[in-house]
């Protein structure tokens, strides 16, 4: 392998390791945009992987694999949405109840789908392109999930800040009181936000059963939904910088495998480290501008609302 092959090779691994960061964040940058916290991201992603690898295992079907996972996941942030919107649970201890829920329901279904071979979701091969040097594999050699991370980025960025109904998702976030003495229906906004955050989740986990590593492993989603909360705050909020900071956390993961398959003299419980540490880091490090992040937060993240009756 050449330099240029071994540089390639790097940026599509790395690209390949960003693409669930990336989906998890948008879909958690949405729900928080709207006012809401959702700490369950780790359990819907291990939801949304199961189901995807079952139904791919039942029915060879990988675009309804991924539908499967979409579905899923969705059907639990309504359980959250439940308990927080309509029920008025603190949506932290929900959140985190939510992730034990899923680790716990994705090791009971997929207990019998351990070490089944299926098909993987396949990386486009265009004529002409694909087999370019560097750019080759890297723009055009990558699954179509990996297209899906960067036009739903764009497509959330243009709808967040250039569209009536995203600033009315801003405004709920921003004053849900103010929102709804004009006549928005707080809840409902909350509920859409609440779902699309649980599909783009079940995305991610797809990615990760069907793509990625397409096999099912309990708990294989090993904390990646965890760093997609951080990297919402990493990102002050803007589905843009989410973008980019899924692909440095997906660099830092792709680099301490790397390492350790060089023998760097470093062991190996340090390395996987790595990509937790990094994030703990960014997140000391952005939380000093204490500023910034009251600029960029939603105002009312997290806040239970109480509609007049």
């Amino acid at each position: 392998m050449d330099g240029l092959d071994a540089i390639a090779a790097l940026l599509v691994a790395t690209i390949r390791a960003a693409t669930p960061l990336a989906l998890a964040a948008i879909g958690e940058l949405v729900t928080e945009k709207s006012g809401v916290l959702n700490l369950g991201v780790e359990g819907m992603m291990l939801v949304g992987a199961v189901a995807a690898f079952a139904t791919a295992v039942a029915t060879g079907n990988l675009p309804l694999a991924i539908l499967a996972a979409m579905v899923a996941s969705m059907l639990v942030a309504f359980l959250f949405g439940v308990m927080t919107l309509s029920l008025m649970s603190n949506q932290v201890a929900t959140g985190l109840a939510l992730t034990i829920f899923g680790i716990g329901l994705s090791a009971f279904v997929g207990k019998d789908f351990i070490g089944i071979p299926i098909t993987s979701l396949k990386p486009l091969d265009i004529p002409g392109l694909s087999d370019l040097p560097l750019i080759g594999p890297v723009l055009f050699g990558q699954d179509p999930l990996v297209y899906a991370s960067v036009a739903l980025t764009v497509a959330v960025g243009w709808f967040l800040h250039r569209t009536r109904a995203g600033l009315v998702i801003r405004a709920v976030g921003e004053n849900h009181t103010a929102a709804h003495a004009i006549g928005y229906p707080v809840i409902a906004i909350r509920y859409l936000c609440v779902l699309f955050g649980g599909a783009m989740s079940g995305l991610a986990g797809a990615y990760l059963s069907l793509a990625y590593t397409p096999m099912w492993v309990e708990n294989m989603t090993a904390g990646r939904g965890w760093i997609a909360l951080a990297l919402v705050v990493f990102a002050t909020w803007k589905p843009g910088r989410a973008l980019l900071g899924a692909y440095l956390f997906g660099g830092v993961t792709i680099v301490q495998l790397h390492a350790q398959g060089l023998g760097v003299e470093i062991s190996s419980h340090i390395l996987s480290m790595l990509p937790y540490l990094a994030t703990i880091l960014v997140l000391v490090l952005i939380s000093r501008d204490e500023t910034k992040i009251r600029l960029n937060a939603p105002a009312c993240l997290g806040k239970i609302f109480r509609p007049d009756f």
